[in-house]
């Protein structure tokens, strides 16, 4: 780093770098210096500190307009004697990620209104249900605001102490190297105040463990990975915070004989190799009932029939997808069919001119049975 009392150069910009330029300088140079990543390193220390140096006065646009036309002296009046820490609104954003300084300088406070935690609730649902919606009543266990003291965690209408370790502000400060920390206060956990009276039914905390039942509209369309967001259905907030959010997620089990694709379903159609050649008539079972579909003669393996607007309703209201049939000619083995089964077939093959193999007698049959 170098050495000068430029500020730019020791944070390595022009004097034309824009704001956020100057940020990004300032925090890759805090991460690298910083006394918790060089523990003794009383350089290290040093550039630290002239780098927060150079980021009080460049973050601020009136220090900075004096400081480019009257240099460090228009800035301090004779001589730099540190940072102002009121520059640092956005320190904690800068570092605490990196070293938990969240409440560096006072930048942050817990104070009371604390808010409720969101919940999760993962529902299954069978592919009738997800296709058509329903309404599930669904059984929450979560914390909710004591009756007893109106969620004030205090007995019989008193008010909380004012905590005597941080005097109500929250946190205490200490000094680290050259600078002074505020952490969030360990006796009233960043409140301010402490309950000396706590009400017997919640033991002070404002809020008990309940199972609450909650009616949920599930709507058409749902697939697994949906997301159903229910404001307000979460954890209660502690001193008169917001309530959280309940978050349900859905599960879609499998159908026995149906796949879905989006807003379509598929089954599969098995037809025997005449029903294929010939063509023939066929109920089809979709969510909508049963559909009768007409299958012409040379159908092929593996043809694809569609009948519209017989799928799953799309979740945005935009129409309702399809029920595709899968054709699978099925080729049975010569053991399970009639004598009179494959004389027909033999007699099928001479007429086409096909090549079979000639039937076995007796003794065929049991030099194959006996390898």
């Amino acid at each position: 780093m170098a050495s000068s009392d430029d500020y730019y150069l020791i944070l390595g910009l022009g004097r034309d770098a824009t704001a956020q330029e100057i940020k990004s300088a300032y925090r890759k140079l805090a991460v690298q210096y910083h006394p918790d990543r060089n523990p003794g390193d009383q350089d290290a220390e040093e550039k630290f500190k002239r780098a927060a140096e150079a980021y009080a006065v460049l973050s601020d646009p009136e220090k900075r307009s004096r400081y480019d036309h009257f240099g460090a002296r228009g800035v301090t009046g004779g001589g730099f004697s540190g940072f102002d820490p009121s520059v640092f609104g956005d320190f904690s954003d800068i570092l605490g990620d990196f070293f938990g300084f969240g409440d560096v300088f006072g930048s942050r406070r817990r104070g009371p209104g604390q808010p409720g935690a969101d919940l999760r609730y993962e529902l299954s649902l069978d592919l009738e249900q997800a296709a058509f919606g329903f309404e599930k009543e669904l059984e929450i266990p979560r914390l909710e605001r004591c009756d007893a003291c109106s969620g004030r965690g205090t007995a019989g209408g008193s008010e909380p102490a004012v905590c005597q370790a941080c005097r109500g502000q929250g946190q205490v400060r200490f000094t680290q190297g050259f600078f002074t920390v505020a952490r969030t206060c360990p006796q009233c956990r960043g409140e301010g105040s402490v309950i000396t009276e706590p009400c017997v039914d919640c033991r002070g905390q404002g809020r008990l463990q309940r199972r609450r039942k909650i009616e949920v509209k599930i709507p058409a369309g749902v697939d697994t990975g949906t997301r159903l967001r229910l404001a307000g259905e979460g954890e209660h907030g502690q001193r008169g915070g917001r309530t959280g959010d309940l978050y349900v997620d859905i599960v879609v089990t499998p159908h026995a004989f149906l796949h879905r694709d989006g807003p379509n379903t598929l089954s599969e159609q098995k037809l025997t190799y005449a029903q294929a050649v010939l063509g023939t008539s066929v109920e089809v079972e979709t969510l909508h009932g049963s559909e009768s579909l007409e299958i012409p003669s040379g159908t092929k393996h593996g043809r694809e029939f569609r009948l519209r607007g017989k799928g799953i309703d799309r979740l945005n209201g935009r129409g309702r997808g399809d029920h595709l049939v899968v054709v699978t000619v099925v080729v049975p083995h010569p053991r399970d069919l009639s004598d009179e089964e494959v004389a027909c077939l033999r007699q099928l093959a001479h007429l086409s001119g096909d090549s079979v193999k000639e039937e076995k007698g007796v003794l065929g049959r049991v030099r194959d049975l006996f390898g």
